[in-house]
């Protein structure tokens, strides 16, 4: 996974004279990687792609599609292997999915007659593909709207907030079908969220951008591994008073009372095992334990002022 379908160099571009949107923003997805573009709102993340795809005009810096720099030349070759859902689709929702997807075909070259079928297959429409898209939930919406894009076969697919608006069947619906394409297609797939949980679960590799600068980027494992092994787990017990002395009796310094459970930093999860012990062989009940999102804490830390 070494060759780099998106790669920019000093990337700067700016919608005023007084603000920089981007700076110097280096970009890198690998080939065959679900890459998590993660940011706060307003960070810049939507302007990057309207970069890549060339719906802005970069001001400096470079920009390299498949291994080629993407210009006047190059756009329509390299556009022709992307394929883009941004925020919600554009549907003619007085027609059904197949009528949709014959209208897009026809803006693009050469798709074969039987892609329709395939790409509604795909996304799982098949059932409802003569149903009129305006009696489509909105999770069915962002998968016609996936399919649409898939119609050319693409060997990147850029996506702004696919699950933005959607009801947690609808998130992991979409989180399935992003693996599969990555998974059974090898697509290489361009994710701009602001969901950190949904990138944790689905993406191999993340880029964190605030003020249009690339604060963090490597694999999520690295990500993970970048605040050292130490994490915060939540216990709920029975007797708060008998657990502390436990506690304390384990050398837990870093150890808190929140919303009625004990909050305690630990090592690693070996170490919950003896925490849960220790509690057990004094009597204390325990009800639940949690670890909490220490990433989510990076996350925070990485993106807030």
């Amino acid at each position: 996974m070494n060759q780099l379908i998106v790669d920019t160099k000093k990337l700067n571009f700016s919608y005023t004279k007084t603000r920089k949107d981007i700076e110097n923003l280096e970009l890198k997805v690998p080939k065959g990687s679900i890459y998590g573009f993660l940011g706060p709102n307003g960070s810049g993340k939507s302007t990057t792609i309207r970069l890549l795809l060339g719906l802005l005009k970069k001001q400096s810096g470079t920009v390299a599609l498949f291994g080629e720099l993407f210009n006047g030349k190059t756009r329509l070759k390299s556009l022709d292997k992307v394929g883009a859902l941004i925020e919600n689709p554009s549907l003619y929702e007085h027609l059904n999915a197949v009528d949709n997807l014959k209208i897009a075909a026809n803006y693009r070259q050469n798709i074969p007659e039987g892609r329709i079928d395939e790409v509604l297959e795909i996304v799982r429409l098949s059932h409802a593909k003569k149903k009129k898209v305006k009696a489509y939930s909105l999770g069915m919406k962002q998968r016609l709207g996936l399919a649409i894009s898939l119609l050319s076969n693409p060997e990147l697919i850029i996506l702004d907030e696919p699950a933005n608006g959607l009801d947690p069947k609808g998130i992991i619906e979409m989180r399935m079908l992003i693996k599969e394409l990555n998974e059974t297609y090898g697509t290489t797939i361009f994710i701009s969220s602001h969901l950190l949980s949904e990138i944790e679960k689905t993406c191999t590799h993340v880029g964190i951008i605030r003020d249009g600068k690339m604060l963090f980027q490597d694999t999520v494992k690295a990500l993970k591994s970048s605040k050292g092994r130490k994490m915060m787990i939540d216990i709920e017990v029975d007797k708060f008073i008998d657990a502390m002395t436990v506690l304390e009796k384990l050398q837990k310094e870093n150890t808190s009372l929140v919303d009625e459970f004990l909050q305690i930093e630990v090592e690693d999860k070996e170490e919950i095992t003896v925490v849960i012990d220790a509690l057990r062989a004094q009597n204390v009940k325990v009800y639940q334990v949690s670890i909490k999102n220490n990433l989510e804490e990076l996350f925070l830390s990485l993106t807030e002022n």
